[in-house]
């Protein structure tokens, strides 16, 4: 079976993790610390802005004037949205987080995002499928099926 966006939300279970664009990092943080989570979706008035991930903690702590308890979400928040449709397939949301080199996804439906994906759910996902392929292969070239096989086909075994 072929895992799709809404496969993989599904197994992971949870919602959005979101924050207001006026709450401050150190605010970000300790919420995505509690939900251990790598990203928090950035709302405004219940429409959703930007997301903020742990890559974004990374480039803004190298500067010295960065204080997590004064700057604020909005600031250095990632405002280009990138999605993928919720009925994708494991394969393409992989393809997009290796082309876009990004590590969470949103996922939507009929334009409103439903959920987020991390780059880790993927490929849990793709590995899972992988594992069970290669059951169904096993089971196919296994001396059983093929002694059943030559059974069918030519009526006696050799």
């Amino acid at each position: 079976m072929k895992r799709t966006a809404r496969d993989i939300l599904q197994e992971k279970g949870g919602q959005l993790v979101t924050i207001s664009s006026e709450a401050t990092v150190y605010q970000a943080v300790k919420i995505m610390t509690q939900n251990r989570v790598g990203s928090i979706v950035v709302v405004d008035e219940g429409r959703i802005v930007g997301i903020w991930t742990e890559r974004d903690l990374t480039y803004r702590v190298i500067d010295d004037a960065f204080n997590p308890k004064t700057e604020l979400i909005g600031q250095s928040m990632t405002r280009a949205l990138i999605s993928a449709n919720v009925d994708d397939q494991a394969f393409q949301l992989y393809d997009k987080f290796l082309g876009r080199r990004i590590r969470h996804l949103l996922i939507e439906e009929h334009g409103d995002y439903v959920g987020i994906l991390s780059v880790g759910d993927v490929m849990r996902a793709n590995l899972q499928q992988r594992a069970e392929e290669y059951k169904d292969l096993n089971e196919m070239v296994s001396l059983e099926y093929y002694q059943n096989w030559k059974v069918q086909h030519d009526g006696a075994l050799r």
